[in-house]
């Protein structure tokens, strides 16, 4: 399901899976920043453009997990 980019940017934390790239997201609200991390990996340290197009397209055809699922899937 689509994540909303207006609000929910500015209430809280949130975790996105696109398993179609393997690849996932966490926004920090209160640093206003968003982290990647490829399956497998850990998260990367730079934080990336909240316009990049993958990121986008997680937003759109992703999927909302808990912050659990999203360490679990950083470590297989």
């Amino acid at each position: 399901m689509p994540v909303e980019k207006g609000d929910t940017f500015f209430q809280r934390n949130f975790f996105i899976d696109y398993p179609y790239e393997e690849v996932m997201y966490r926004w920090d609200y209160a640093r206003e920043k968003v982290f990647v991390t490829f399956y497998g990996e850990t998260e990367k340290f730079k934080p990336i453009p909240h316009d990049n197009r993958l990121f986008n397209d997680a937003l759109l055809s992703g999927d909302e997990i808990t912050r659990e699922q999203y360490e679990n899937k950083m470590r297989k």
